[in-house]
C-alpha cells in the first residue's frame, strides 16, 4: 500500500451551487466529453460560500439524472452525509443509481460518504447535529448495515460499489476507511499521507481487513494549478485527483489544464 500500479484519474466536484441546472447538466456533458474519470457534486442543502441563500440543488436526485445522462463518466458525492438518510434507504439508492447507470455492464456509481459537518443543513432540516464523535459512530454502524443490505437487494448491485471515505481523524475517521473504504479521501499535505496510510495499516491489520487495493485520493488547490504540490502527492501514492468548482462557468480552463497534467502523469 498505496496502490501504485494504477493510471492517474481526475475527479472534477461540480459544486451545486450558483448555478440553474441546465447550466450543471451542461458541464457534466462537457466534462464527460473532455474525457473526465469521475464527476462529484456535495451533499449540502445550502451554499457553503457565497451567497448562503443563492441558488443550490439537492445531491441525491442530481446524481439519478447524472446516471442516465451519461455513458462513461463515474460519479457520486463527495461526499454523502450519512445523517441525512436512514442507513438501508441509502444503500437502495446506490444500487438503484447504480444500475441506471449501467449500459449493458457494470454501473458506475461510487458511494463517497462522511459523517457530515455543516451545522446549518441539520438545523434547517430538523436532523440532530450530535457532536463529532457521534456522528462519526453512527457512520460506521450505518455502512455496516449499507453493506449488508447491499447483500440482500433484488436486483444486486451490478458491481461491488466503490466506497469512498474522506478524512483523516486517527482514532475513528482512519478506523473506518480501513473497515470500509476502497478510495480514502483527503486534504492532507504530501509529507503526511506516508503516516496516515500506516495508520490505515495498523487498524486495517487489527481488525482483520485487507487495504492493499486501497486508491489514494487528494484534493487539488481550487482556484491556481499548484503542479508542485500535485506531483508530491503523486509522489507519495495519490493516484485520484479531485478539483472542485463553482458555478454557473465551472472552470474551463482549470479543468483542462489539469486534464493536460493527468494525461502527462500517464503518459
Amino acid at each position: 500500500m498505496p496502490l501504485l500500479d494504477t493510471p492517474v484519474r481526475l475527479g472534477v466536484q461540480l459544486q451545486p451551487q450558483h448555478a440553474t441546472y441546465p447550466q450543471i447538466r451542461d458541464a457534466v456533458r462537457r466534462y464527460e466529453d473532455a474525457g473526465v474519470d469521475i464527476l462529484f457534486n456535495w451533499d449540502h442543502f445550502y451554499p457553503l460560500h457565497g451567497d448562503p441563500d443563492g441558488l443550490h440543488y439537492e445531491s441525491w436526485t442530481m446524481l439519478a439524472a447524472w446516471a442516465e445522462q451519461t455513458e462513461r463518466v463515474e460519479f457520486g458525492a463527495l461526499v454523502n452525509c450519512n445523517s441525512y438518510r436512514n442507513a438501508d434507504l441509502q444503500a437502495d439508492m446506490a444500487r438503484t443509481i447504480d444500475h441506471i447507470s449501467a449500459r449493458g455492464g457494470e454501473g458506475r456509481f461510487i458511494f463517497g460518504t462522511g459523517a457530515g459537518w455543516f451545522e446549518r443543513d441539520y438545523d434547517e432540516y430538523g436532523y440532530e447535529f450530535g457532536t463529532p464523535g457521534s456522528r462519526l459512530n453512527d457512520l460506521a454502524a450505518g455502512l455496516e448495515r449499507i453493506e449488508t443490505r447491499w447483500s440482500k437487494l433484488n436486483p444486486a448491485p451490478t458491481r461491488r460499489i466503490p466506497v469512498l471515505i474522506g478524512g483523516q481523524g486517527e482514532q475513528k475517521t482512519l478506523r473506518i476507511v480501513a473497515r470500509h473504504a476502497d478510495i480514502w479521501h483527503s486534504f492532507v499535505a504530501p509529507d503526511k499521507v506516508t503516516h496516515k496510510l500506516d495508520v490505515i495499516e495498523r487498524w486495517a491489520d487489527a481488525d482483520g481487513h485487507d487495504v492493499s487495493s486501497l486508491i489514494v485520493s487528494s484534493e487539488l488547490p481550487r482556484h491556481e494549478q499548484d503542479a508542485d504540490r500535485a506531483d508530491a502527492l503523486y509522489a507519495a501514492g495519490a493516484r485520484l485527483f479531485t478539483i472542485g468548482v463553482d458555478g454557473p462557468d465551472y472552470a474551463p480552463e482549470t479543468v483542462s489544464r489539469w486534464l493536460a497534467w493527468r494525461d502527462a502523469k500517464n503518459g
